[in-house]
């Protein structure tokens, strides 16, 4: 399989509304499973560009139960994905089905899954630091550029960044609540 190109844009204020109207949708689909729905990764943070995927984790309260609606999740027009490569959660993808170009990816974690906090740490963080915000929209053109044609060498080349980030993120986010 030939490896997807990497297209980032500036950030567009829509997102945060097509977000909102996207978890409306899952809500009707989901019912009382689906507790919540954070709007994640670069879509959500204002000024820094972004691929032009709007990131979603629902978080449920069951994850055996978010199994048993997958049908509910197709029905929206998400392509079911399983773990997708990380335990403790499912991956959903939807795609404009004339064009194919990916719209959203759901992370849905079952309520009180560490990798819950670790999403919003990251997020919250580079919200309230505008100025780590910019260092981090500098390391993905960087990869941008090292890895123009592929998703996932982009993906890694920004990972050690990213993990570092979340580190301080997660130690940030326990003094606040502190």
């Amino acid at each position: 399989m030939k490896p997807a190109s990497v297209r980032l844009v500036p950030h567009d204020p829509l997102w945060s509304e097509q977000a909102r109207a996207e978890a409306l949708a899952l809500a009707a689909a989901l019912g009382s499973n689906l507790l919540t729905v954070h709007h994640i990764g670069s879509t959500a943070i204002p000024g820094i560009v972004a691929k032009p995927v709007i990131d979603l984790m629902p978080v449920v309260a069951s994850l055996a139960a978010f199994d048993r609606q997958r049908q509910a999740m197709e029905s929206l027009g998400y392509r079911w994905r399983g773990e997708g490569g990380l335990a403790d959660r499912r991956y959903c993808t939807r795609s404009n089905p004339a064009t194919g170009r990916r719209l959203i990816q759901a992370h849905a974690y079952e309520d009180g899954g560490a990798a819950i906090a670790r999403h919003l740490a990251f997020r919250d963080y580079l919200r309230e630091h505008p100025d780590i915000a910019a260092t981090y929209q500098g390391e993905k053109m960087r990869c941008r550029d090292l890895c123009p044609a592929d998703k996932s060498a982009y993906s890694d080349c920004k990972a050690d960044w990213i993990r570092r980030i979340e580190a301080e993120a997660l130690i940030w986010a326990e003094r606040r609540l502190g």
